[in-house]
């Protein structure tokens, strides 16, 4: 009470009070600053802009030069925007890798798609491309797997596929069917072949998705007498971790390894850091197909099985003709629950 203070003007110092406020910067100087600000910020917009343009550009000729004017006029194609895909062309998304390039697995307009992005293209190829893709829309068959579309504006075209799942009952067939296979190897046979590399890229499927298994290149025979062998080699991510550890191949170490190909089978999903480091998340996954899928197909049995393959103690895994028994016996307790529900739909209706 009874006093007062005057505070000087922004860009002036000094007491307010007394009159006695001096500027700061000279108005020069101020202009000079907030010219050269707005210079630099023209400079960065028409950059931006000149980058914008060219990526346009570059981007429509990759559309035209992929055939873009003759594919806009094909009724069944459709032709997705780079960046329609993009949440789609992640790292996370990739099902499948190889020297032709990857696949990525995502939803686009509410169904679910794989986008194959191939490496390369040869220009011999570029100018056939086009009819390749209206050759392609136009075969409509069960056994082929429907293209949707494709996307123009990069480099290489990116093709937009209706993905393809495996049903229960088939994938139930295809573990039970490479199970037996590695039980005949194990126990049927008068001297007992070890795999030591079972993973998925080594189980192949004929036309009626019969599994047979292959690539025997590091498989090893074992006498009678004899539990093991001395030779560590193998994909890591099927690996048996005993096996990695002692360096002691055995049948138990191939009960592993379809382990983690039995868990990759059922929730189709890859496993890149061994069975037991996704086993927790794995089979709320596999509830995603529904509420049918689950109640013909008994996934708890499932877990039980996969958790003993995987089992860290040797001794507690099952035998091959255990895993094969127990699968059949799922697979008859599947076939007849559903057949079991498809008479009391086809009644009631």
């Amino acid at each position: 009470m009874g006093g007062y203070d005057c505070q000087c003007k922004f860009g002036t110092k000094g007491d307010g009070k007394n009159g006695t406020c001096t500027t700061m910067f000279p108005l020069l100087a101020v202009a000079t600053t907030l010219g050269v600000i707005g210079t630099a910020s023209i400079v960065v917009i028409l950059v931006l802009l000149r980058l914008l343009a060219l990526q346009k550009r570059k981007m429509r000729e990759f559309f035209v030069k992929n055939g873009g004017p003759i594919l806009e006029k094909v009724n069944n194609i459709k032709i997705f925007k780079k960046e329609e895909l993009k949440p789609i062309i992640q790292k996370s998304n990739v099902i499948g890798k190889g020297g032709f390039g990857e696949v990525y697995k995502g939803i686009l307009d509410s169904q679910v798609v794989a986008i194959k992005k191939s490496i390369n293209v040869e220009e011999s190829q570029e100018k056939q491309f086009a009819n390749e893709i209206i050759i392609q829309s136009r075969v409509i068959h069960k056994n082929i797997t429907r293209l949707i579309g494709c996307c123009l504006e990069v480099d290489v075209p990116m093709l937009v596929y209706e993905f393809m799942s495996l049903s229960l009952d088939k994938r139930l067939n295809i573990a039970a069917g490479a199970a037996e296979g590695l039980a005949y190897m194990h126990s049927k046979t008068s001297t007992t072949i070890l795999h030591g590399d079972i993973k998925p890229s080594n189980i192949l499927l004929d036309n009626d998705f019969t599994p047979k298994i292959s690539d025997f290149g590091i498989s090893r025979l074992i006498a009678i007498d004899k539990t093991h062998t001395n030779f560590v080699v193998g994909d890591m991510c099927y690996m048996d971790p005993i096996y990695l550890q002692s360096g002691l191949l055995t049948k138990q170490s191939d009960v592993y390894s379809f382990g983690v190909t039995l868990l990759e089978l059922l929730t189709r999903k890859r496993d890149d850091f061994g069975g037991n480091g996704r086993l927790a998340k794995a089979f709320p996954d596999a509830y995603k197909e529904g509420k049918g899928a689950i109640e013909l197909f008994d996934i708890d049995e499932l877990a039980r099985l996969i958790v003993e393959c995987l089992n860290l103690d040797v001794d507690r895994r099952p035998e091959m003709i255990d895993v094969v028994e127990r699968l059949e016996t799922m697979k008859r307790s599947h076939r007849k629950y559903a057949d079991e529900c498809g008479s009391s739909s086809t009644t009631s209706t």
